[in-house]
């Protein structure tokens, strides 16, 4: 059964902040180093990276060379969205569990900050049309736009302003509270989430509409940041070590993608036997508030173990490093009992992954 040894992350900046200048090399490699310190080891057998908007070129490969890790690792990209980063941990622990591999670095990394400017070229031979985001289905008509599936949700579900807005006074305020943030390496003066601030009745009401009732507090700004687990083969298991009991990937309507969780929730949950009430501490991804209350409400977990120390709303959202930053969470924050990590990814797609300590 695969285990995680160490886990680390960035503080997480938006776009444009202190780690505007940084490369995804940059981003990453205080972050691996760190891990590999922790657990008091030099070599992993691969390296399995998410990344959604970065420039391509196996990023995985290159942070496993610019962290000195031996020639051999030759690096894992992969492309899930926002759900890569937990899926990332997934791979790694199937790998484990196969033999295949003893110890594997996973994770994620996104500087929405140094993103490429994407083109799509005219075959006919017309000027190169600019775009922002590749489609998530094949279908233009069951394509939306994020914020506009999030507004979608919230109507659906009947949740108006002001509850999205509720929500997200909550998260800033449990992030705010947090004085120490032991998972984070410090990396250009930054040493903590830098996004929380107390959101105030008259700077929710001035907060810009993005789509329905969803406004710019209610939706995860951009991010860049890093996050990684060292997850290794139970023989080398610590006392602090924490079991990755299962997961599961699923995909949904690829129309109300924030829906999408739920029913991986379930099924990692029922593979192990275990029921929402048996999970002592979760973290959910709060791209949207809506997004965040639809997945806690309906796949029964309770409120009050969800996002302790705030969510994504009051950090950012770095979109191939998200679903790892949950896992860390998890880890430097999960006492004795099961823990559940969930996010929704572009496209209907839903990843749960449990572990237990």
């Amino acid at each position: 059964m695969a285990v995680i040894l160490s886990a680390r992350r960035t503080g997480i900046v938006p776009k444009g902040g202190a780690f505007a200048r940084l490369s995804l090399e940059e981003l990453a490699v205080p972050v691996v180093r760190a891990c590999l310190a922790d657990a008091g080891v030099q070599g992993v057998d691969e390296v399995v990276c998410a990344n959604a908007i970065g420039p391509g070129g196996n990023p995985a490969r290159r942070i496993a060379l610019a962290a000195g890790l031996p020639e051999r690792v030759a690096g894992l990209t992969i492309d899930r969205q926002c759900a890569g980063g937990l899926d990332a941990l997934l791979l790694a622990a199937a790998l484990v569990d196969s033999g295949r591999a003893d110890l594997v670095l996973a994770g994620g990394v996104e500087s929405f900050s140094r993103r490429p400017l994407r083109f799509m070229i005219d075959p006919e031979g017309g000027a190169p049309v600019a775009y922002d985001e590749a489609p998530f289905t094949p279908w233009p008509a069951r394509n939306p736009a994020m914020a506009d599936a999030a507004a979608a949700l919230a109507r659906a579900c009947g949740y108006d302003r002001a509850a999205q807005e509720a929500w997200a006074v909550e998260s800033h305020a449990k992030a705010l509270a947090v004085a120490e943030w032991p998972e984070i390496v410090p990396l250009a003066g930054v040493a903590r989430d830098v996004f929380a601030r107390r959101l105030t009745p008259a700077l929710l009401a001035r907060a810009p509409v993005v789509a329905g009732s969803v406004t710019r507090t209610t939706a995860a700004v951009a991010a860049d940041g890093a996050a990684f687990c060292l997850v290794a083969a139970d023989r080398f298991a610590g006392a602090g070590a924490l079991r990755i009991a299962g997961g599961r990937t699923l995909g949904a309507d690829p129309e109300q993608p924030g829906l999408a969780p739920v029913p991986a929730i379930a099924a990692a949950l029922a593979a192990l036997g275990l029921s929402a009430q048996d999970v002592t501490q979760c973290e959910v991804m709060e791209a949207y508030a809506a997004q965040a209350m639809a997945c806690v409400g309906r796949a029964g977990l309770d409120p009050a173990r969800v996002n302790l120390q705030g969510g994504a709303l009051a950090r950012g959202h770095p979109i191939g490093a998200s679903g790892a930053v949950l896992a860390v969470r998890l880890f430097h924050s999960l006492g004795q009992g099961i823990g559940l990590a969930a996010i929704a990814s572009a496209g209907g797609i839903g990843t749960a992954l449990v572990v237990q300590r």
